[in-house]
């Protein structure tokens, strides 16, 4: 790129951002069903089947490698920034199971024609201070020229295999508890549209670059039976993948769930993202119970880097949320609970 030219606004190269660009749950369902799961070995405990956050391979009695993958397109201008957050993201993937992160891979497709190698170069090294804050420094990875810039990590960790948080785990009679309040997506879409506040913008990335770790501590803590990390299909999707693979039905308390209160002003002002109707048309034959167009707008808003969603035996509720906010996530919150049926979610 001539050293003349200015490197054009990062989201300006991408048709979504962040995990608002993932397919749809249903359009993602439809492509893989009749793709044959993964179990063929006795080792291999987890894998598609529950829609759980991380594939498992069990090494031992003890010991567990715990895989995932995560990348997406830009949901912010800032390079370093967005590497930080879709490093954070992906490595919430390894928390959400209960494990510890150990290594990453980066994934980088880069449209190399229409960003200088600074650019480039500030998008890795987010990434890279995060992976190593998390102690799972990037020790390799794999790059392209593609037309959208493009990053993520493939993350790998360790567990326990009795201890792992899986979404089949919930019990009924648990409580729910999300760690990060919602609205990550509508902060995205205001932010492409130029109006989100600077005081938005920087409660928006505080979040989205805050790392889950209290997932691993809590895979430990007798009563803790089942995680997952609210992201690209909100709320609702993510809650109904634990409901399916649990076979359980979930109840989540609308007035209860922790809400960006600029997010909420700029949904009652019609701000959201395609995304959200769209994991709304995906999940809606699960989900029952009455809320308004922005109620549920906000329940199925995608969370890029969201937090975690826990089951959990009441009596460990406390615990769990003080755990939380030992990390500094100040403003998770019990949200519903757990009851036996068919697998559903109710709003109530």
């Amino acid at each position: 790129m001539p050293d003349t030219l200015i490197p054009p606004r990062l989201t300006s190269l991408a048709h979504g951002g962040g995990c608002g660009c993932k397919l749809a749950p249903n359009v993602l369902a439809d492509i893989l069903s009749e793709m044959p799961l993964a179990l063929g070995s006795k080792d291999l405990i987890v894998d598609a089947g529950t829609s759980d956050d991380a594939a498992v391979y069990r090494v031992n009695d003890t010991t567990a490698l715990v895989a995932t993958t995560d990348f997406f397109t830009p949901i912010v201008d800032d390079p370093y920034t967005f590497g930080k957050i879709a490093a954070t993201n992906a490595l919430s993937d390894i928390y959400a199971m209960g494990a510890k992160p150990i290594f990453s891979l980066a994934i980088v497709g880069m449209p190399v024609d229409k960003l200088p190698p600074e650019t480039i170069r500030a998008i890795l090294a987010g990434g890279q201070s995060v992976a190593e804050a998390a102690g799972a420094p990037v020790a390799g990875g794999h790059s392209i020229d593609v037309g959208e810039p493009i990053y993520g990590l493939v993350a790998l960790g360790l567990g326990h295999p009795d201890r792992l948080l899986l979404n089949s785990r919930a019990r009924a009679g648990d409580v729910l508890i999300l760690g990060k309040p919602l609205g990550i997506g509508i902060y995205s879409a205001a932010l492409k549209r130029e109006i989100l506040s600077p005081e938005q913008y920087a409660e928006m990335i505080a979040f989205t670059t805050r790392l889950n770790t209290p997932g691993t501590e809590l895979s430990a803590m007798e009563g803790v039976h089942a995680a997952t990390d609210v992201t690209g299909f909100g709320l609702l999707g993510h809650g109904s993948e634990m409901a399916r693979g649990a076979g359980v039905s979930l109840v989540i308390e609308k007035d209860k769930v922790p809400v960006f209160e600029g997010a909420r002003a700029l949904a009652n002002e019609g701000v959201k993202t395609g995304a959200s109707g769209r994991n709304w048309e995906s999940v809606k034959a699960l989900v029952s119970g009455e809320m308004s167009h922005v109620e549920r707008d906000l329940l199925c808003d995608p969370q890029t880097s969201g937090g975690l969603l826990v089951a959990c035996a009441p009596e460990t509720a406390n615990d769990v949320l003080a755990r939380f906010a030992a990390h500094g996530h100040v403003g998770a919150a019990i949200v519903g609970r757990v009851e036996s049926g068919p697998a559903s979610v109710r709003v109530a």
